[in-house]
């Protein structure tokens, strides 16, 4: 018994001193040359941002612009991937995402065969018009804060403007808007006359509505918090790329210098990118020049130091 007893222990501590020489074995094999921690951990997935971080920010054309140059078939191949959450044919049921047939041109947040919305995605008002839907797919948190889109946004503008056209394509068939020529921004030459939005008096309600869309990256009330984007509270007559509680302005919009008076800030709503090249601001720019007056209108209200002209006389008043 005493021998059964011995040879049955020699052999399972055998056994151990195997099992740990093979550990120590196959240790030493796989981490051959690799004794330091990588310097970038995990693999990167397509379509998605890394975490903290939005990607470099780059000059981007206006969407009109890459509009007129995308290619809905490209765009189709692109949509492959939301195919997981949405269905896009005319009668397609709800999803995890809404049905997206006819989706250019509806209401933001409405609709959609009684599809539950965020919160944050209905209170955002207007229509998806070209525009916003570049804003959209650009990173949907940014856009609306709180929606239950989990998807990161996609990070390449033409493959934005791709899939726009061929959500465009799916029953809506809106016209698509006239590119914008690249000197549309520039600033102007001494003595040139004013831009059409600096000619006109905006209308700073119609302007808090337009900024609507502008809340997901800034906060405009004194003492509010830089997000995105910096705070705006006072923006109008303040320095270009300076101050805003410390918000770090790229180089591009940092090398302006001056102040937002009403011209300068006519030329960055027009396009960001154009204003500034290599801008962070992914926002296309606002085409209507009367949008641009009254949102003008509406900063100049916040806490701003600038002198607009005169509201018109209400129509019949002069004789």
């Amino acid at each position: 018994m005493s021998d059964n007893f011995n040879t049955i222990a020699g052999w399972t501590l055998f056994g151990g001193i195997v099992a740990l020489g093979l550990s120590s074995l196959s240790g030493h094999y796989f981490l051959a040359d690799k004794h330091e921690r990588p310097e970038t951990m995990g693999y990167a997935i397509a379509g998605v941002e890394a975490a903290g971080g939005a990607t470099a920010a780059a000059a981007v054309e206006p969407i009109e612009n890459r509009l007129a140059k995308a290619d809905a078939a490209k765009g189709e191949a692109v949509f492959a991937k939301c195919k997981a959450c949405h269905t896009i044919d005319q009668g397609g049921a709800n999803g995890i995402g809404p049905n997206l047939w006819a989706v250019n041109g509806d209401g933001i947040g409405l609709g959609r065969g009684g599809y539950a919305f965020s919160d944050s995605l209905k209170g955002k008002g207007g229509k998806w018009d070209f525009a916003s839907l570049d804003q959209w797919l650009t990173n949907p948190k940014a856009y609306a804060d709180g929606t239950k889109m989990s998807f990161a946004g996609l990070t390449s503008p033409e493959d934005r403007a791709n899939v726009i056209l061929y959500l465009n394509s799916k029953g809506s068939n809106l016209p698509l808007p006239a590119p914008v020529a690249a000197s549309a921004a520039a600033a102007p030459a001494a003595g040139a006359a004013a831009t059409p939005a600096v000619a006109m008096v905006g209308d700073a309600a119609s302007g808090e509505k337009v900024f609507a869309k502008c809340k997901s990256c800034h906060s405009i009330d004194q003492g509010g918090a830089n997000g995105i984007g910096p705070n705006l509270y006072a923006i109008a007559g303040d320095a270009i790329g300076e101050g805003r509680g410390g918000f770090a302005f790229s180089d591009a919009l940092k090398a302006h210098k001056g102040n937002w008076d009403a011209a300068t800030l006519d030329q960055w709503l027009a396009g960001p990118a154009a204003f500034a090249a290599g801008t962070k601001m992914t926002f296309a720019g606002l085409t209507d020049a009367k949008q641009r007056a009254d949102v003008i209108a509406y900063l100049n209200s916040k806490g701003g130091k600038l002198t607009l002209g005169a509201a018109p006389a209400a129509a019949g008043a002069a004789k």
